[in-house]
């Protein structure tokens, strides 16, 4: 039987940014047999915006990074969603753990240092070998020797902060596995890094892809009755060149003849061995392998009033030695990776806090309500001034769940050792008439814009374009 646009049976793994953004274009470019198989009770994967507080909070991204070249940006700039979100993120207060607070002109400076230690396009990457975090901290304390003397220990206490503040960007456990030479594939768009949706949250973006008219979370517009929630895959069978063959974990067989599997890249790392059939070339587990999916962890505090002073836009924790080895020993351990606190634009009663890697990942294990206590202990030892006590906290859990196992991607040194990246875990598997069985989309996917909304959105227009074209180039034929 001769398959086209409009009897291709096409199953997407994944109801996220890269998913939608692949069905609703497949869609507009005529394709009909759609389906997205989504294995959590809702859209957006790594978009999660949420009611809390005076509007809505995002537990995954949160904003809209740049303007020049941003796909995001670009299919939002005439709606006046966005908007830059104030300079919180550069001028908080940096406190140390015995609730000193540094004095401004030394803050800028170390601030100043560090924030241009970050490489973007610096030429003497090319031909550097070692890891961002080498980079970083031997421009740090080559620029800190040019200063007028400042306390040594202070010094050291602000760059461990900044690393730690630089991982979340990263989402790496530390700036060691992260690759220097990476940052030059790297592609920053130019503007405005965070902006933000006022009171709307990311969820707008996605609204607008699937042409849905309302905010109501059953409102999938284009994509209605195409989403099939709570489908957790257990298995691809991609072999030979007939049906490719999905099963769900709840025993659910659905057929197809193309698949394009959107996970993440921890669900590939977790599962990829059981998950399909035959077993992924040696190419794409190397890049598997090789490339990371690290975590990043949010907490929102909400209080009855605005819980800092004015003079405050949010503080950064700096430990003393003594204190950190002290905090070590302790059943707080966790609390070393929690870097800083930050107000959130539109939501005046809530304080944003951050937590990286290893750490992040144990305070997922702890109950709330320790969670809680950690972070007023931590609160206690910094401020020089108490908090309201709060009326709710929330926090994230990226890694525990099964879907996710982590936040986003990011360039390691072990890949650059394997010769591998992004685009093996792009190439899709063919069979031997050039048809694409198996594709792969999502932001770990994206050689320039990985660890972004808009590279996962690029994603799947990419996979949606490489089908048209092959249903095209057949049409011709005929």
């Amino acid at each position: 039987m001769n398959i086209t646009k409009r009897t291709a049976r096409i199953v997407i793994i994944g109801a996220g940014t890269a998913g939608i953004a692949a069905a609703t274009r497949l869609l507009e470019q005529g394709f009909r047999n759609i389906v997205l198989l989504e294995a959590e009770n809702r859209i957006g994967g790594r978009i999660n915006t949420i009611p809390f507080a005076d509007n809505v909070v995002d537990l995954g991204g949160q904003w809209c990074h740049g303007k020049v070249g941003n796909a995001v940006y670009e299919r939002v700039k005439e709606l006046d969603l966005l908007e830059d979100t104030e300079d919180h993120y550069e001028t908080y207060k940096c406190v140390r753990s015995n609730k000193q607070t540094l004095p401004d002109d030394i803050a800028d400076n170390l601030k100043s240092i560090a924030f241009n230690s970050i490489p973007e396009r610096q030429a003497e990457l090319v031909e550097f070998r070692g890891s961002l975090g080498d980079y970083i901290t031997q421009k740090y304390w080559n620029e800190v020797a040019k200063l007028p003397p400042i306390d040594r220990a202070i010094a050291e206490e602000f760059l461990e902060n900044f690393h730690k503040f630089e991982s979340s960007v990263e989402a790496a456990d530390h700036l060691y596995e992260v690759s220097g030479r990476g940052h030059l594939e790297y592609w920053l768009c130019e503007g405005e890094l965070l902006l933000n949706w006022r009171d709307k949250g990311f969820k707008s973006f996605l609204r607008l892809l699937m042409n849905a008219r309302s905010d109501e979370a059953d409102d999938l517009g284009m994509l209605k009755g195409r989403v099939l929630f709570n489908k957790r895959i257990s298995q691809i069978n991609w072999e030979g060149a007939g049906d490719l063959i999905v099963r769900c974990w709840n025993g659910e067989v659905i057929t197809a003849d193309h698949v394009i599997c959107t996970v993440s890249l921890g669900v590939l790392k977790e599962q990829h061995a059981s998950m399909f059939v035959p077993a992924l070339p040696e190419a794409k587990v190397r890049a598997i392998n090789g490339l990371k999916l690290g975590t990043v962890d949010k907490f929102f505090l909400e209080f009855a009033v605005r819980p800092l002073p004015t003079d405050w836009p949010g503080f950064s924790c700096l430990w003393l030695q003594e204190d950190l080895e002290e905090l070590r020993a302790s059943e707080r351990f966790w609390l070393e990776s929690v870097f800083g606190f930050y107000p959130v634009s539109y939501q005046p009663r809530i304080l944003q806090g951050w937590i990286i890697g290893a750490h992040a990942r144990h305070m997922e294990t702890l109950t709330e309500e320790q969670v809680l206590e950690g972070l007023l202990w931590l609160f206690r030892k910094f401020l020089p001034f108490d908090l309201p006590h709060p009326l709710r906290c929330l926090r994230t859990q990226w890694h525990a769940n099964p879907n996710f196992r982590g936040s986003y991607t990011f360039r390691t040194t072990y890949a650059d050792e394997l010769r591998t990246g992004a685009w093996d875990l792009e190439a899709p598997l063919l069979d031997v008439g050039g048809r694409p069985r198996l594709q792969f989309a999502g932001e770990a996917t994206h050689k320039h814009y990985y660890s972004t909304v808009h590279g996962a959105a690029e994603t799947g227009w990419r996979e949606a374009e490489r089908l048209n074209t092959y249903y095209r180039s057949r049409t011709h034929r005929l």
